[in-house]
């Protein structure tokens, strides 16, 4: 059935459960008229650095925020993204309501109404098509929110279908894969100790614009400065002269796409070289041997020209690595979104491996966050699966259980067994964010069914049947479960909510679990029935679990003890108690400004989880992709390639509705430089027509030699130009989606993650 027939009305049979969706427990909100100035902690949910907040609340609008000094983690440091938090929170366009979808067009409705369209749309699709005909969307704002981070995985589970795809293949998924290849676990991350290092080398990554990604440090432009100033050295391999690159001791500005094969070349001179030196780690090691075989063919000569390097700085770059006291190797998006993004997060660990400095002090270490599992002993494990099951058009292997966010449209424009009839978005805006999204929008609105969970109806949302809006921040509790496993500095802190719910809203967990029970055929149910299910299956598979500090205990007794005000705080509570710190939510609560769980500290052997119990240097499908990369040091590109960048007012799609956040130095140009320029005949401000693999968009140029020859560069999240969205800041300055330069086809192969950076274009005066 299409979405433009009787699909987006709503069920005429009459029989609706018996349920009663509206909010649960909504306080009164205080009158904001006259009410006096109060101020709150809170953690700001708008980038990976996790910053402490202190708002100031007058009624129930947050009027000012400034940066938390006696913040356990950072101490006070704020950017421009925390300090709009009021603004953010306040946003006019953001939905207050439920919307449904009746005759063709979107109106507001109850809870009770959207919830109702929900299961009774939901479950006859599922009886009649199977688990695979509803595809689950998970966008990057899911791990910024307490919600997100408990529900999506109750969902999927609920759900049981293999169409799940996220950010993460937009992203951060080569860096899984090479995690969960090398140390079997694909959430076992290291990061760099960047409070004790004495030499950071960085790739594709500007953290004083992004403040940083797989990586949480608060203040990161503060801990780079520091770590010039006890004397030691920073190098920043990336094509654009970013505010990063300005830092450093030295500037590579390496030819987009080529990180891999530098980084081979720096492990092929430690081995030729005699600098390996793998310490306290040699134990636990397998495959240096193999690896050196593997890396023999990339010498500094053989890869200079392909990097537009000099074969003597890779020398030198080996050697200083080698040479420093600790040392660590860091690597993000610019190296991860291209066609060797895997290969090159591997080789990131590999150098922080062959030089002794991962999981060590001052190297590069494996967070132990406070949700964690409790300590267990080391020991072989079940390893990591790579590929169990691939999508069913273009058989792309899946990674860490989802599939390319490029292959979202195909799946669902393509008639069959297993084909996405119903889409479930949560957070997640692929229409700007996923390549191709002229493709993408016009395969959505070809669904039977959509729901999009999302605060703006907005270039993915607006395509949605059902449309449930998550309240401000303000309005929500936080804990950050996702960041906390990445930071440079254990800890933990949790913010109960700021303002109560004003009438009409519903807090963003009970929204999650009547979703969960709409879909499960439970409509109608507590949504406590959720996090009830949840805590029971935790501990009862806890206290049967030998190594569990519960061990042997009665579920019951341990379901008593739990505090928490409802099933969301329960849970923390929960995995608190079973976590490595013996934290509860009370103790957490007793200290607003955290509570610091001590540096970062060697955990090999015990994090280990592969089949041998041992860090597998070379793994098998990572031996099979080395033909490729050797394969591309005879490559160069004909013409001019385009990277994107990183802006400190934005965070991809969802800040640029916020007034404050949409100007400055946050615009959609693209970066030319000078001689590039001339070349073309390119004018400073005149637009300029950009074409690759999947479009044609046009931008204004900003000359500027901050990018490097034969590079341009333009930023993602922007293309806010489409009919029947409610944003009206980002729909005023629209700028281009530069992914609609993409036609999904160039994919890092083993983990499925799009190629954004470094794919060829070709630029022309427009008319």
């Amino acid at each position: 059935m299409s979405r433009t027939s009787a699909a987006r009305t709503a069920p005429t049979d009459g029989a609706r459960p018996e349920a009663a969706p509206e909010p649960a427990h909504r306080p009164t909100p205080e009158s904001a008229t006259g009410a006096a100035a109060r101020t709150v902690l809170r953690v700001c949910p708008l980038c990976e650095a996790t910053c402490g907040l202190t708002l100031t609340i007058e009624g129930t609008r947050v009027t000012k925020a400034r940066g938390d000094r006696d913040d356990v983690f950072s101490q006070g440091f704020i950017c421009p993204k925390g300090a709009s938090f009021g603004e953010l929170d306040s946003d006019p366009d953001r939905l207050r309501t439920p919307l449904v979808r009746e005759r063709g067009e979107l109106r507001e409705a109850s809870w009770q109404e959207a919830f109702d369209l929900v299961a009774a749309r939901m479950r006859p699709l599922l009886e009649e098509h199977g688990p695979n005909a509803v595809g689950v969307v998970l966008g990057n704002p899911n791990v910024h929110t307490m919600a997100g981070g408990l529900y999506p995985p109750v969902l999927l589970s609920t759900l049981r279908t293999r169409n799940i795809f996220s950010a993460s293949t937009l992203d951060q998924m080569p860096k899984h894969v090479s995690s969960g290849l090398l140390f079997g676990s694909a959430i076992a991350i290291p990061v760099p100790d960047l409070d004790r290092t004495d030499h950071l080398l960085m790739l594709g990554a500007n953290p004083l614009e992004s403040n940083g990604s797989l990586c949480t440090a608060p203040d990161f432009p503060g801990k780079l400065k520091a770590l010039r100033r006890r004397g030691g050295t920073l190098t920043v391999v990336d094509p654009r002269r970013t505010r990063t690159a300005q830092l450093a001791d030295r500037h590579v500005p390496i030819r987009p796409g080529t990180d891999a094969l530098l980084l081979a070349a720096l492990a092929h001179v430690l081995f030729e070289e005699g600098l390996t030196d793998l310490g306290e780690l040699a134990a636990h090691v397998e495959g240096v041997d193999e690896l050196q075989d593997a890396m023999e063919e990339f010498t500094p000569e053989a890869v200079a020209a392909a990097c537009d390097m000099d074969a003597d700085e890779i020398r030198t770059i080996a050697r200083e690595l080698a040479a420093a006291e600790t040392a660590a190797v860091y690597g993000r998006i610019g190296s991860s979104t291209v066609e060797h993004g895997t290969l090159a997060s591997w080789l990131v660990d590999v150098l922080n491996i062959l030089t002794g400095n991962l999981d060590r002090p001052g190297g590069a270490l494996f967070p132990f966050a406070a949700t964690d599992r409790a300590p267990r002993p080391a020991g072989p494990g079940k390893g990591f699966g790579l590929g169990r099951w691939s999508s069913r058009v273009s058989g792309h292997p899946e990674a860490k259980g989802e599939l390319p966010m490029a292959a979202l449209a195909e799946e669902i424009e393509t008639p069959g067994d297993g084909q996405i009839r119903a889409l479930i978005a949560i957070a997640a805006n692929p229409v700007l964010s996923a390549p191709d999204g002229d493709r993408l929008d016009r395969a959505l609105s070809g669904l039977d069914f959509m729901i999009s969970v999302d605060p703006y109806l907005n270039e993915t949302s607006r395509h949605a049947d059902v449309v449930l809006p998550p309240p401000p921040p303000s309005r929500s509790a936080h804990f950050d479960f996702a960041f906390n496993a990445l930071a440079v500095h254990n800890q933990a802190r949790f913010n109960p909510a700021a303002v109560p719910l004003d009438a009409g809203l519903m807090d963003e967990c009970e929204i999650h679990a009547r979703l969960i029970l709409a879909v499960s055929g439970m409509h109608g149910a507590d949504p406590s029935a959720v996090d009830d299910m949840v805590i029971q299956g935790s501990l009862a598979k806890a206290v049967a679990d030998p190594h569990s500090p519960v061990h042997g205990q009665k579920v019951e007794e341990l379901t008593a003890e739990l505090g928490g005000r409802n099933g969301a705080e329960r849970r923390l509570d929960m995995m608190l108690r079973l976590g490595p710190y013996d934290l509860t939510l009370d103790k957490l609560l007793e200290n607003p400004h955290g509570v610091d769980l001590g540096p970062l500290q060697s955990r090999v052997p015990q994090v280990l989880r592969t089949r041998s119990g041992r860090i597998e240097l070379l793994p098998g499908p990572i031996a099979d992709d080395l033909p490729r990369l050797r394969a591309a040091l005879g490559e160069r590109p004909a013409g001019l390639v385009l990277v994107g960048r990183r802006h400190l007012r934005s965070n991809n799609s969802w800040l640029h509705n916020v007034p404050s956040l949409n100007g400055g130095s946050n615009r959609c140009t693209l970066h030319v430089h000078p001689e590039d320029a001339a070349r073309l005949g390119l004018a400073d401000g005149a637009l300029v027509s950009i074409t690759a693999d999947g479009g044609r968009v046009e931008a204004p140029v900003e000359i500027t030699d901050a990018v490097r020859t034969g590079v341009v560069s333009l930023p993602h999240g922007w293309g806010h130009d489409r009919p029947g969205t409610r944003m009206s800041v980002a729909s005023a300055r629209p700028g281009v989606n530069v992914n609609q330069l993409l036609d999904g086809s160039r994919l890092d192969p083993l983990s499925g993650t799009a190629v954004l950076n470094g794919f060829p274009v070709e630029l022309t005066p427009a008319p």
